[in-house]
């Protein structure tokens, strides 16, 4: 066999592993973005995935304690792809970074399964402290576009983060977050069947509570008026 044939072998049996170690990544890219059309596309443009693949690299030969090589390949797919994962970083199955430019994920940085994060998330540290700094994602965990989830806090399972929230809290399961710093909103008896990926339509308390607060003083001035009616004689 020549050897374009050797590498045409090599090229098909590591799009088979890749297709195999990953097949729930891929998946999630199909469930996820309704623009993905087939696994040829996704395999050759989709950068998440492509960050993802380089991590998954970087983090065995971090398990190894190979110095430098790791942050090497870290850096060379965050130069390609726009999205920083450090080789520490325990990352789970299935999770779907979307378009992905601006992603920052920390070195003790802990993802459960299926996790989608949007372009300009930061899951980064607060201080300068060494060992655990970074967040920790429950399972099924969406972190909407330009989000910042900062310290060694923990997410829940099933929680969303609005769009440009700072979570610098412990966030329970089950719970939306929106504003800067993050306000947690339970989203009580309403179940999202599957990963629900709406992280720009969430409720804002406070924008709630002073709605409620000018519907209250509309109803006090309402009753002066009356009253003053009431009190003043007819002339």
């Amino acid at each position: 066999m020549t050897w374009w044939g050797w590498l045409l072998v090599g090229l098909a049996t590591g799009i088979a592993w890749v297709l195999w170690r990953f097949k729930a990544e891929i998946q999630a890219c199909f469930e996820r973005d309704p623009a993905a059309r087939n696994v040829v596309e996704v395999l050759l443009t989709y950068a998440g995935l492509h960050a993802l693949i380089g991590h998954r690299l970087a983090h065995l030969l971090y398990r190894w304690n190979i110095p430098v090589l790791p942050r090497c390949v870290s850096q060379l797919v965050r130069s390609v792809t726009g999205i920083e994962i450090h080789p520490g970083a325990q990352l789970g199955r299935g999770i779907f970074i979307d378009h992905g430019m601006g992603v920052v994920i920390g070195e003790t940085a802990v993802l459960g399964d299926n996790v989608t994060l949007f372009q300009g998330v930061t899951l980064g540290g607060t201080g300068k402290e060494r060992g655990k700094r970074h967040p920790t994602l429950g399972h099924n965990v969406v972190v909407g576009a330009g989000a910042k989830v900062l310290g060694n806090i923990t997410l829940g399972d099933n929680v969303t983060i609005g769009s440009n929230a700072v979570v610098i809290r412990d966030v329970p399961a089950d719970s939306t977050v929106v504003g800067v710093p993050g306000r947690v909103v339970k989203a009580a008896g309403r179940h999202f069947p599957g990963i629900n990926l709406d992280h720009t339509s969430l409720p804002d308390p406070i924008a709630e509570r002073l709605e409620k607060l000018q519907h209250e003083i509309d109803l006090i001035e309402r009753q002066l008026k009356e009253r003053r009616r009431e009190l003043t004689p007819p002339s």
